[in-house]
């Protein structure tokens, strides 16, 4: 028996085959979006979250800044202000770093103030490429040099729009400076740092006054310099197209490394490997499905100012508030950076030579280790279920958990590392240094004391004392 149309024509038992194969093959289909099914425990679903996270730069981060920077932090609090004082910063901070990239270059700028720029007639294809690279858009053969200029000049303004970003983070801890003088009415730190167990320290007015008219003081730097940031911006956007030297300037601003590396160049260092460093240095954004996302590059700028900012804000609270962040604060920038990336690389070469997890760690036609990424996962998963003749739900699955537990080891030895390892030693050598200070103070006093009562009165003091005796 046969079924005829106008298409084709097919055997019945032919047909009822191929009914069946669809229908398996769409039982049998995987996506993330399936991952609530009940055919995947709680475990996978925890480690895909996992791997989600950890593939959202911004997230991924605000999880290990909080859980690295703000938690140990609290549980070792010595003050009520300094817990006040640390969650204040530690959660702006966060914020900052996080997601103001994100939602000031890509809601804000891009898609409400920017695009107004461009005319209408190519408004979407500039629009389009902004979310690209230098390279990917100058290469792009399918587009004008209009849209390629504007898209360049357009992208640069945007940055340079979010100036304000990095100046709000160094400016932060003027902020958290100002908040614990007004809530807690204390701006020495050996106080909020409650350093003199006797609670015998006072405040001093001047110092005070400072803390507050130094802090008033950057706040408005920083408004007078993110008022330029947007300004100049604006000024690349509208007429950056126009010239050579605003498109080389435009390309400078997003790309600062590659015009590093040609400048080692020319002075005489001819290093491909510090060459190669440099170029790969970016404030340019990421893309995330076409919209603009938090690079490393944003990231390191915005956290190496912040340092910066600490140490500045400190140097109004006393000498043991600027030995603090010198102890503390450059190794959790390196971490802010970094992240857990660098124990990743060593876990996951160990792994490699033990030869556990083959289907995730593979080397690729370099030799280097090609670890797919979460949308990878559910196509790997099919083709080994076709191998090996195995439900890819059940592949799917095993291989969430191996690619999840790769990251969440150096992860988690990250975090206690960073977090509770260094929040501990950072404030028993504040104690420390404290305790000598006073112990030095104490030992210099005592000191002059005892000179001056060593001191012989002159023997000419002596005879006038004996004479009117």
């Amino acid at each position: 028996m046969t079924i005829i149309d106008n298409r084709n024509t097919i055997n019945l038992k032919e047909y009822k085959k191929q009914l069946i194969n669809y229908k398996n093959d769409k039982k049998n289909k995987i996506s993330f979006k399936a991952l609530p099914n009940t055919t995947f425990d709680g475990i996978t679903k925890v480690a895909d979250l996992f791997i989600k996270s950890q593939e959202n730069l911004s997230s991924t981060r605000f999880i290990q800044d909080t859980a690295t920077n703000w938690a140990p932090k609290a549980i070792f609090a010595r003050s009520k202000a300094d817990f006040a004082e640390m969650s204040f910063l530690e959660f702006l901070e966060s914020a900052i770093f996080y997601f103001a990239s994100p939602i000031l270059g890509e809601k804000l700028f891009r898609n409400k103030i920017f695009k107004n720029f461009i005319p209408s007639a190519i408004k979407d294809k500039v629009n389009e490429q902004i979310p690209k690279t230098v390279e990917q858009i100058t290469s792009n053969t399918a587009i004008s040099d209009e849209v390629k200029k504007r898209a360049i000049s357009t992208k640069a303004g945007i940055v340079l729009a979010c100036s304000a970003i990095p100046v709000a983070e160094y400016t932060l801890s003027f902020a958290k400076n100002l908040f614990t003088l007004k809530a807690f009415k204390k701006s020495n730190f050996n106080n909020i740092a409650n350093l003199d167990k006797s609670h015998k320290e006072t405040e001093n007015k001047e110092q005070q006054e400072r803390v507050e008219r130094n802090s008033k003081k950057q706040f408005k730097k920083a408004a007078v310099i993110s008022a330029l940031g947007v300004a100049s911006g604006i000024g690349l956007a509208l007429y950056g197209h126009k010239s050579e030297k605003l498109q080389n300037i435009s390309k400078a601003i997003l790309e600062p490394g590659k015009v590093a590396a040609n400048l080692v160049s020319k002075i005489g260092i001819k290093s491909d490997k510090v060459k190669s460093t440099l170029s790969r240095f970016s404030l340019d954004f990421d893309s995330n499905n076409g919209k603009l996302a938090l690079s490393k590059g944003q990231l390191a700028l915005t956290a190496i100012l912040g340092l910066f900012g600490y140490s500045k804000a400190a140097e109004d609270r006393g000498k043991l508030d600027v030995a603090e962040v010198w102890t503390r604060v450059p190794l959790v920038v390196f971490y802010t950076i970094f992240g857990g990336e660098l124990f990743e690389k060593g876990f996951t070469k160990l792994l490699e030579k033990k030869n556990k997890f083959p289907d995730i760690l593979k080397k690729n036609a370099q030799g280097k280790l090609d670890i797919p990424s979460r949308a990878q996962l559910p196509e790997l998963a099919k083709k080994i279920a076709q191998a090996k003749n195995t439900e890819p739900s059940k592949e799917l699955a095993r291989l969430t958990k191996e690619k999840a537990f790769i990251s969440a080891v150096p992860y988690a030895f990250s975090l206690l590392f960073m977090g509770f390892t260094l929040s501990a030693i950072t404030r028993l050598w504040t104690q420390y240094r404290y305790n000598h200070q006073q112990k030095e103070n104490a030992k210099n006093n005592l000191d002059i004391f005892t000179f001056s009562q060593s001191l012989e009165i002159p023997k000419i003091y002596k005879e006038f004392e004996d004479s009117i005796k």
